[in-house]
């Protein structure tokens, strides 16, 4: 009996592996047996995005699998593809197209020509998702939008990242990671202590909003395993830039605390920042609790600021704050970061080096764990990208592709997704519909 069940439910989740993933099910189900397929392996996705937000969350998708089919304008391609220097080598091909863009085919299609929209058409039939960033309601001029195209393909989730979302006061303007940054806050709380504004050094709310539209196309791959069906998600900038306010937000719209730029340190902990070194050089250290600024003290022989009444809990710490700091800053400056490295590397606080990016890529640690991969770009020059930051025991989270050349994929999805025959892409080349 027991044996029996088990063998319904492996049954089950087959089944429902088979249906989540839609195509080639045997095959998928064959290569997670034997571990040698991506959690996504088998799901296909149409991405018509560019710059950052839609293009990090298909490459992230793309890690876990997903065949990746990237449409681009014909001879222009990404308009990321220029943000350069650097360019890699005899090319114009930017390293920061490279940095967002593995595990894709690239393929030329004019979206304003009716037989390149034709071509979209075919494709959203073959696909499992289709991610967008334009403006709402500028698909809908080619016959691009969710309603048409859920018609064509019923079962595609078809997910739209924008700058506000499709509705409200804002809903038509474009979406840029930095004006997303200042209107939802970000920038209003990121800076020096009494100084200016300050964008972070990487677009982050592009970013996190790829991050939140690759877990809802999964939770909605999931869900048309249960219906069968598709849908639309809205993902946009705005709305992302708010919801990581977390505590900030909290704060405000709770007890009307307006929050302020702290520079590296913290609100509510002390002392929780960066201190400079005397080789100019800076750590970054913190003390949460009181057992935790003990061990600090001692580490750093101050030992009376253990007992001194101004600091006895975090609560008096943030009160005190400004004398606090002023010690803490004068006994680190005493130090170089290596000797302070040294002497509390094995603390049980938080603490650690502000690195270049130049040491970072060096650290010992980013080696021992493989993070950065080397590959050669069909260019035929080496390059090297900072790989995906999660492992799975039982399945692949990888690159498998480089980031492709303008159109480098066009002719062989067409032929082997599409089987569109020569004559057909010749013709289709002729009158500019792809490239």
């Amino acid at each position: 009996m027991l044996f029996r069940i088990g063998n319904l439910i492996k049954t089950r989740i087959f089944l429902d592996h088979c249906n989540f993933i839609s195509l080639n099910c045997k095959k998928c189900y064959a290569d997670v047996v034997t571990n040698k397929a991506g959690p996504l392996d088998g799901i296909r996705v149409l991405d018509l995005s560019r710059i950052i937000a839609g293009p990090f969350c298909t490459m992230i998708l793309g890690d876990l699998g997903a065949e990746i089919i990237k449409i681009e304008r014909p001879q222009i391609g990404d308009e990321s593809r220029n943000w350069g220097p650097p360019f890699i080598k005899g090319t114009k091909e930017s390293y920061y197209f490279l940095a967002v863009n593995r595990n894709k085919k690239s393929v030329c299609v004019d979206l304003k020509s009716p037989k390149g929209q034709k071509v979209i058409h075919d494709l959203a039939a073959k696909c499992d998702v289709l991610v967008e960033n334009y403006v709402p309601g500028k698909l809908n001029e080619f016959n691009l939008d969710y309603d048409t195209i859920k018609h064509v393909a019923p079962k595609l989730i078809y997910c739209s990242i924008t700058g506000y979302g499709s509705e409200g006061p804002y809903s038509k303007r474009p979406g840029y990671d930095v004006i997303a940054a200042s209107v939802g806050g970000l920038m209003h709380i990121t800076g020096p202590r009494g100084g200016e504004p300050c964008k972070v050094g990487v677009p982050m709310t592009d970013m996190a909003t790829g991050l939140y539209a690759h877990g809802a196309i999964i939770a909605a791959l999931f869900q048309r395993g249960r219906t069968g069906l598709g849908q639309k998600i809205d993902c946009d900038l705005l709305s992302t830039q708010v919801s990581c306010l977390i505590n900030v937000a909290a704060n405000n719209l709770n007890v009307g605390l307006e929050a302020e730029r702290w520079g590296t340190s913290h609100s509510s902990i002390v002392p929780y920042e960066s201190f400079p070194t005397s080789d100019g050089c800076y750590i970054t250290i913190g003390a949460g609790s009181n057992q935790q600024f003990k061990e600090l003290c001692e580490k750093l022989d101050l030992p009376h600021l253990v007992v001194d009444e101004r600091f006895c809990n975090n609560e008096m710490r943030v009160k005190n704050r400004k004398i606090l700091i002023e010690t803490l800053r004068n006994r680190f400056k005493e130090k170089s970061l290596e000797e302070w490295c040294a002497l509390l590397q094995d603390s049980s606080f938080p603490n650690g080096p502000i690195n270049s990016i130049s040491k970072v890529m060096a650290d010992p640690h980013i080696k021992h764990i493989n993070l950065i991969k080397e590959m050669e770009h069909p260019s035929g020059e080496k390059i090297r990208l900072v790989g995906p930051p999660v492992k799975f025991s039982d399945c692949r989270n990888e690159i498998s592709l480089p980031p492709p050349c303008l159109g480098q994929h066009t002719s062989e999805v067409l032929k082997e997704l599409l089987d569109y025959s020569d004559v057909e892409i010749q013709s289709l080349q002729n009158c500019g519909a792809i490239s």
